[in-house]
This record gives structure tokens, sequence and C-alpha cells, in this order.
């Protein structure tokens, strides 16, 4: 299937969702808002190269009959790279899927690309994929616990989690590595280990 512009694309995600939202496809004018245009004619030519492109479809002449006709990727989200080293600034965007149709993971779980070798002998080295279940509650994070931490002013990593009054330790499984402490209001646990994912290809 031919290869989308940026432009295109982004119209692409946006219907994708939508109609995954709210069962029927968005007005021209909806369409417009999204993509900050103030001419349909944008988003008329942009809808025109997706349906050429085998992207969607539409019944012509009935407002509100688009169709998306592939579907969003299935899987688990790799939302970036997390340092096990340093502290680094994750990506936000998905740049690609992990597929586990046949096993159960937490809803909104996510993966993580591990980059450094801060925590190797807990078994998890440089290039392992991370998966990780977002944690609504943070201040119910077990002791020991490895977890996915943001310290303000840093960065995002991973490491061991130990809570210490109003304290911080972030424990690293590497003895080339000093722990990190801070105070806890500059820590932000974005998600806990559910599983460590290896390829050895």
């Amino acid at each position: 299937m031919e290869k989308l512009t940026e432009a295109q694309e982004e119209l692409y995600q946006w219907l994708m969702e939508y109609i995954r939202a709210h069962q029927h496809s968005p007005s021209i004018r909806q369409m417009m808002q999204a993509m900050n245009l103030k001419s349909p004619a944008p988003i008329q030519s942009r809808l025109e190269h997706l349906r050429t492109k085998g992207y969607i479809e539409w019944n012509e002449g009935k407002a509100r009959t688009i169709r998306v006709l592939r579907q969003a990727k299935a899987g688990v989200p790799i939302l970036g790279t997390i340092s096990a080293g340093g502290l680094i600034e994750p990506f936000t965007e998905a740049e690609e899927r992990l597929d586990f149709t046949a096993i159960s993971f937490p809803q909104q779980s996510f993966a993580l690309r591990v980059s450094g070798d801060s925590m190797v002998e807990d078994s998890i080295v440089d290039g392992d994929l991370v998966l990780l279940r977002p944690t609504a509650e943070p201040d119910q994070v077990k002791n020991g616990t490895i977890v996915a931490a943001r310290v303000e002013g840093h960065g995002t990593t991973l490491k061991r989690f130990f809570r210490n009054g109003d304290r911080i330790t972030l424990q690293p499984a590497n003895v080339k590595y000093e722990p990190i402490e801070v105070p806890a209001v500059q820590v932000e646990v974005q998600g806990t280990l559910v599983a460590v994912w290896r390829n050895y290809n």
C-alpha cells in the first residue's frame, strides 16, 4: 500500500481515533478544526489521497460515510527509550507496537526500550523492551518494585523504587552506578514493571 505523506498520516490517524470513539465519521468542519485549517480544500485533498491510496472509502453524495479500510495496529505501544544509565527524556508518541494478542496485559500497558546497563543484575539489559502498567496511585508502590520514574528536571529512568519518609531512592542493579536520591515531590512514577521482552535475532 502506498505510503502516506505526513499531512495525510496525521488526518488518517485522527480519523481512525474519531471513528473508533464515536462510531461514525466526522464532518469536514470537524476535520478542519482538528487539523487547524481554515479552508476545506486541504482536507478534501487529503481525503481524496487517502481514498486513492486505499486507506479509506465513502459513499458518494452521502455525508459522514467515511470508512477506514486499514485498522489501527494491534498490540502494546512502544513509546520510546528509557535510560538504564543516566537520565534521559522519553518520547511521547508510539513509534512501533508489540503484538501480544494471545497474552492479557493490564489496560493501557505500554513498552519502553532500555538504553544502558544499570539494571543488568536484574537481567534487564541494553536493547530489552520493558512492559509497564500505568500507576494510578504512586503512593501505593511497594519498596523494591522496578519502576519507570520521572525525576523533575532530569528525565525518566528505570530503577528499583524505595520510599523513606519524604525521600525517594531509585536504586540501580549495577554496582557501577550510584543510587538516585531525591525528595519525593520530585519523582513521578509513570509505570511499574510487568514483563521484559528480549529479541535474540
